[in-house]
């Protein structure tokens, strides 16, 4: 979905996810929004659009079938390190945002986001608060402590769940059983 309309201060944008359907829906509103938009649904795609448009922003899904986001955004950003990068993830843990900050992403959102959300990383703000009042930071659970923990275990050990069973002094279908099951809210 490109939108060439020849606007020299239009500015373009890179969509990176695997889910189709959220990608075109996105694609839509930014376009919507007057972006030129380029649509990838991996990392291939992705780094030909980078070479190729060198687009201002991207967003980059986390988990994709064949590389993961954090291969997009470091390589994306090694092609071309003016492109401001926030990633996306239904899977959000403290460990790969942390890592994907480090690795040069201006934010870290979790799924679903919209297009408001999104921009609002892109300029480094926070929606404010109704009423002019500060929210309370929300107490994570202590269900989603453990999601966050085991994950980040998780990741530390390459993605090996026998390994990261061993470290978590847990059985390898105990630890399958747990990561099958969607994160806690929180």
């Amino acid at each position: 979905m490109e939108n060439g309309k020849g606007d020299t201060m239009q500015q373009s944008i890179l969509l990176v996810d695997d889910e189709d359907m959220f990608r075109e829906r996105l694609g839509r509103a930014f376009t919507g929004r007057r972006y030129t938009v380029y649509l990838a649904a991996g990392y291939r795609e992705a780094m030909a659009l980078i070479r190729r448009h060198r687009p201002d922003m991207a967003v980059v899904d986390l988990k994709m079938p064949d590389k993961s986001g954090l291969d997009v955004l470091r390589d994306g950003l090694a092609l071309h390190p003016a492109m401001r990068v926030v990633v996306l993830t239904g899977y959000g843990s403290i460990a790969t945002a942390t890592e994907a900050i480090r690795a040069g992403a201006v934010s870290y959102l979790p799924k679903p986001a919209d297009v408001d959300d999104i921009l609002c990383a892109f300029r480094g703000d926070s929606r404010p608060a109704s009423g002019g009042e500060q929210e309370d930071f929300p107490v994570p659970s202590l269900a989603r402590m453990e999601w966050e923990h085991i994950n980040r275990v998780l990741h530390d050990c390459g993605g090996n769940i026998s390994a990261a069973a061993r470290k978590l002094g847990l059985h390898r279908r105990t630890l399958q059983r747990k990561l099958n099951k969607f994160p806690p809210l929180q």
